[in-house]
């Protein structure tokens, strides 16, 4: 049987369409895994930095894509968590050993042998993949394919994010979020939910009037000064003087925390920011547990994302647009 995939044989910039699509033999799969066929699939900053090469690739000829939702075709024999016709979704984190030292304190994302979709392992860009016993996840009822999509990475990750701020153990604070794309834009309507105070940062006047729309107590230019200081920030945005307008804005014995896997660098950091015990701490990657966390509280407070429809062969172009700030809320992929 044979498959459509957008695959990525060499980095380079989105605007020269580096994705191809071409026809693959449909995987098979192993005892312990499942074979998906793929109705959506999300299309996320990550991807934009593999497909650019600015992450250095692990796998080539690779297919992106890592929030995908898919409908079970076929089991392994070892398969007992899922079946026929199942529901599910996949996410960044592919597989984690279980036994490494991370692992085993509960830190998965950082586990020594991890895989993640569409980077180390083909992914979601495609109309089947193969995904791993314990490694799939049930999807709220309350959202079609399309509109679950987004909430495997850009809500999981953000949620991630969210909780390493501290505020969601408090149940109060003033949140900042820096950069409203794609996961700010999830995170702002669950912290709203937890009773958080939420403030907006941005350079685009629509996302100011977006944000708001959204529930933002307030919002406003990145280098604006809002009218509390913060007590924990997010930020989604990849680039580091973003980070120093955080830190700026923070109180004393707040929170930074970083959401992105890449940033440029950080060529200028005053120790004054720093001072009175003020704390930097970054995301990398996501577990299980916030996936499935997030997805109840997605369905419990109805936390819905924004999103914009692309064919599957136009991944290039969802790409382009994301990279530049075309879209409102998350580009997703319609595969099936």
């Amino acid at each position: 049987m044979v498959m459509k995939a957008m695959v990525l044989y060499k980095p380079g910039p989105v605007e020269n369409e580096p994705l191809i699509l071409e026809d693959r033999d449909v995987p098979e799969i192993g005892r312990d895994e499942v074979l998906l066929e793929i109705k959506c699939c999300g299309v996320c900053r990550t991807d934009l930095h593999i497909v650019e090469g600015e992450l250095k690739p692990i796998k080539l000829p690779v297919i992106p894509g890592h929030q995908v939702v898919a409908v079970v075709k076929e089991v392994g024999k070892d398969v007992d968590d899922v079946s026929v016709g199942d529901r599910v979704g996949v996410p960044w984190l592919y597989w984690a050993c279980g036994k490494c030292k991370y692992c085993r304190r509960g830190l998965e994302n950082l586990c020594e042998h991890a895989l993640f979709t569409g980077y180390s392992v083909d992914g979601g860009y495609a109309e089947y993949m193969v995904a791993k016993k314990g490694f799939v996840h049930p999807l709220p009822k309350t959202h079609d394919d399309c509109h679950a999509a987004p909430l495997l990475c850009a809500g999981a990750v953000g949620y991630r994010a969210l909780r390493l701020t501290g505020l969601v153990d408090r149940g109060e604070g003033v949140l900042g979020l820096f950069g409203f794309g794609a996961s700010a834009h999830l995170i702002l309507q669950a912290a709203k939910a937890l009773g958080l105070k939420v403030y907006v940062f941005t350079h685009s006047p629509w996302k100011i009037e977006y944000a708001y729309k959204l529930g933002a107590d307030w919002a406003g230019e990145t280098r604006s000064n809002p009218p509390m200081k913060l007590d924990a920030a997010i930020v989604f945005a990849p680039v580091s003087w973003v980070f120093i307008e955080a830190l700026k804005k923070l109180d004393k014995g707040g929170r930074v925390v970083l959401g992105e896997i890449y940033m440029t660098p950080i060529e200028k950091l005053d120790y004054s920011l720093l001072w009175y015990e003020r704390e930097v701490k970054t995301t990398a990657n996501v577990t299980r547990r916030d996936v499935r966390e997030f997805l109840e509280l997605a369905e419990k407070h109805y936390i819905m994302p924004d999103i914009t429809i692309y064919k599957l062969e136009e991944a290039n172009k969802a790409l382009s647009d994301l990279k530049h700030g075309k879209i409102k809320g998350q580009a997703v992929l319609r595969i099936k």
